[in-house]
């Protein structure tokens, strides 16, 4: 298996790490390797340009996009590449991330984003989303993500107490 990252996973300022963290994780846990960058679609619009354009010649197979209060990184990726682009709406102080949610998931007819709850959660999802993704043609992927379900479903307790 190549080490050459297969996610990208890039935010709109180094704050929203503490929210794609968790995205890292777990493709990290599933063996998916990845990539991360810091990328405003504001204050640093060349580098979203370049690196949107050059994603799928970079071997990229799907982006995942976090951004909070305006959070028009998603949109703007998903609107430069064909890959998928999976949106996480980061909370911001102001609206909680309602802002970023609504940013991320109301965008026109014909540039899709796959958008994911706000905060973390939607970062595990993002990751896991992103794996499952990947593993639709890759038998070993599909393999450990169906492991990790497995997991997850064993750690449930079955009594409350």
């Amino acid at each position: 298996m190549s080490d050459a990252p297969l996610v990208g996973i890039i935010m709109g300022s180094t704050s929203d790490w503490e929210t794609m963290r968790h995205a890292a994780r777990v493709l990290d846990e599933l063996g998916v390797p990845h990539e991360t960058g810091v990328v405003s679609a504001h204050r640093t619009p060349q580098r979203l340009y370049d690196y949107a354009n050059t994603a799928a010649d970079r071997g990229l197979k799907v982006v995942i996009a976090g951004a909070g209060g305006a959070a028009h990184l998603p949109g703007m990726a998903a609107s430069m590449t064909h890959l998928p682009v999976l949106g996480v709406p980061v909370e911001s102080k102001a609206l909680k991330g309602v802002d970023s949610l609504y940013s991320i998931v109301q965008m026109p007819g014909g540039v899709p984003v796959g958008t994911l709850a706000i905060g973390k959660p939607g970062a595990i999802n993002a990751g896991l989303l992103a794996a499952a993704i990947l593993a639709t043609s890759d038998e070993a992927l599909a393999a450990r993500l169906k492991a990790w379900r497995a997991a997850q479903t064993e750690n449930v307790a079955t009594d409350p107490e």
